[in-house]
């Protein structure tokens, strides 16, 4: 398993049936988690006094409960110079931020700084459905030129001010709201390449214009366009998967077939997750599928 193991301003405190107590920059959380099917003794004072709580319904979605929690708040990551990222709860129980997606960031991070230093050429990454922006920050602190696209404006706005947090403003970064198969159809056709591409696919979603993504129907073919998409030195692929069906396995054989047999290289995929820091835990938080190029030490 692939560990976000180097947080500061995060951590898993507790899990217990069906729940996780968190620590985000000083505010306590309790969010549901459908990998926690055990029961713990919740001997934690968070548990009986967070900031905020999760309520999620029999009959799916859920609420907030709020005790003493903020609008906003800030939280950090030591990558680089620093990353930034605004915090706000939102529906679906999200806050802003995957932190399991930490350890792709420092992979990442890595690989573009040795390219960069190796080559003395700029790394070109594009970052589909990128959400509020984690691993285009990571992208861009190392000092990559960035495509980031996401359906969604407020998403993409919301990216653009943790750029601003993290001192990235003026970063190379292409701010795209878009449908992102059809950005890359359209890159295919001017004739466009990148070294690197990032993709965290939904389960299922809506274009700006009602362009429907269902991720078992959707998901191979795509990543077969984007493997084109690919230079003639290309660095890494990254496939973020919270989509049940598809397993570590089934990344990996999606990369093989795809990005191994038209660039070689290599690929692999993990669990990722993060450390419950009362335990000895790794909770399991999604899976990540990686290739490298042909050229890449590993």
């Amino acid at each position: 398993m692939w560990v976000a193991k180097n947080w500061q301003d995060y951590k898993v405190l507790d899990t217990s049936k069906g729940e996780k107590l968190e620590n985000w920059a000083g505010y306590l959380l309790i969010r549901p988690d459908p990998q926690v099917i055990w029961e713990s003794r919740r001997n934690l004072p968070g548990w009986r006094r967070p900031n905020a709580h999760y309520h999620r319904s029999a009959k799916g979605g859920g609420e907030w409960e709020f005790f003493d929690l903020p609008e906003t708040w800030d939280i950090g990551y030591p990558l680089g110079e620093g990353l930034c990222f605004r915090l706000k709860p939102f529906a679906f129980k999200h806050t802003g931020v995957f932190p399991e997606q930490a350890v792709n960031w420092e992979w990442s991070w890595r690989l573009i700084r040795e390219r960069i230093a190796k080559s003395g050429r700029p790394v070109k990454v594009l970052n589909l459905f990128a959400y509020t922006g984690g691993a285009t920050l990571a992208a861009a602190s190392a000092g990559a030129e960035v495509a980031h696209v996401d359906a969604s404006k407020g998403m993409v706005n919301w990216a653009k001010e943790n750029a601003a947090l993290s001192g990235l403003q003026d970063a190379p970064v292409r701010w795209l709201v878009d449908d992102c198969k059809k950005f890359v159809e359209r890159e295919l056709r001017r004739g466009n390449a990148y070294d690197a591409i990032i993709m965290d696919p939904p389960s299922y979603g809506r274009g700006p214009k009602g362009e429907i993504w269902k991720i078992e129907e959707s998901i191979f073919p795509f990543v077969e366009l984007c493997t084109d998409l690919l230079s003639e030195d290309p660095l890494f692929m990254l496939i973020n998967s919270y989509t049940t069906g598809l397993q570590p396995g089934v990344l990996k054989y999606m990369l093989e077939l795809t990005a191994c047999r038209r660039k070689g290289g290599f690929a692999e995929a993990e669990e990722i997750g993060l450390p419950v820091s009362d335990t000895d835990f790794i909770l399991p938080a999604g899976a990540s599928g990686r290739w490298v190029g042909e050229n890449v030490p590993r």
